[in-house]
């Protein structure tokens, strides 16, 4: 127990840092805004660019791992939207919503910097492939469904939008490039390398604290029973789907994936919702929702994430 909070511990008490220096006034939270962009921008394409360049192709194109990630992230998706539709008596575009908090993890504001501790040779793989089944398969397609109009004229066109800011989104482009770099066998010159190496490295730290300035203000009141099954179905249902499908591979005759990236194909699955939850609220008249949602699910990671790091430890699906 004592290792694990040795792991989770340091990633909460740069949160708590950032949310206590934050709300103290030391820093604004407009300046989060500010910390936001940088990593966005600058700090996890680095960090994309370096881990994709440094590895081999074989190893980037996991095909176990991108199957299972994604079969499992869209079971959770098709249940949730489900779940909302027919219990909640949602509409078709807040239940879309729900299902993106469901389904859509923190991979490089949380998920990354866990990894970098528990399973530091695969992280920046883990981190690459998860990009690619979030950015380009399941958040384009939630933020298509979660429009509002209903005319098909006007959701195409949403789409069309949404995969136009795709393109120019700094995480596809760095994604990208760390493909380009390996793919054909490119040598990138050292002061560049060094460059994106300091960029990278950045990453973790900030990521983290940015977490935590953005959780203060955050309003609170009544809306607990619709919090709890976003809740549940991120931080349990989610990595439970991707498990069972990593569980499936092989018995559908698929190729399978080693230990290390099983154990980081849950991890993030395990993770809370993406940092940019409640921001994308705002466009759906969610906001207060989708924030007071990400700061209970942040908060509530700490005990779900320390209980599966021990039963992964117990399980030896840790190295």
């Amino acid at each position: 127990m004592l290792n694990i909070l040795a792991i989770i511990a340091p990633i909460y008490i740069l949160i708590l840092i950032g949310f206590a220096t934050t709300r103290a006034g030391l820093f604004a939270k407009a300046d989060m805004r500010v910390f936001g962009k940088f990593v966005i921008n600058l700090a996890l394409p680095a960090l994309l660019l370096r881990a994709l360049s440094q590895r081999q192709v074989g190893e980037i194109f996991n095909v176990g791992y991108l199957l299972a990630y994604c079969i499992g992230s869209w079971a959770v998706i098709g249940l949730g939207y489900a779940w909302c539709r027919r219990v909640g008596r949602l509409n078709p575009s807040a239940s879309a919503f729900y299902a993106m908090g469901m389904s859509c993890s923190n991979s490089g504001f949380v998920g990354y910097p866990i990894l970098l501790l528990t399973l530091a040779p695969v992280a920046g793989v883990s981190l690459a492939l998860n990009m690619m089944v979030e950015n380009l398969l399941v958040i384009p397609f939630l933020l298509f469904m979660a429009e509002r109009k209903q005319g098909g004229a006007g959701r195409w066109q949403a789409l069309g939008k949404a995969l136009a800011r795709l393109i120019r989104n700094p995480l596809i482009l760095g994604l990208l490039a760390g493909l380009a770099v390996s793919v054909f066998g490119l040598t990138l010159p050292a002061p560049l390398t060094r460059t994106i190496d300091t960029l990278a490295t950045a990453c973790s730290a900030l990521s983290l604290f940015v977490i935590g300035g953005t959780l203060v203000g955050l309003p609170m009141g009544g809306l607990g029973s619709r919090i709890v099954p976003i809740v549940v179905g991120k931080l349990v249902l989610h990595p439970l789907c991707v498990l069972l499908a990593i569980t499936m591979l092989p018995m559908l005759g698929l190729p399978g994936i080693d230990r290390s990236l099983r154990a980081a194909a849950v991890l993030m699955a395990a993770m809370p919702m993406m940092g940019i939850y409640a921001t994308l609220g705002q466009a759906y008249g969610q906001e207060d929702f989708s924030a007071v949602t990400l700061l209970i699910t942040t908060i509530a990671s700490f005990f779900t994430l320390s209980a599966l790091l021990f039963l992964l430890g117990a399980f030896h699906a840790l190295p």
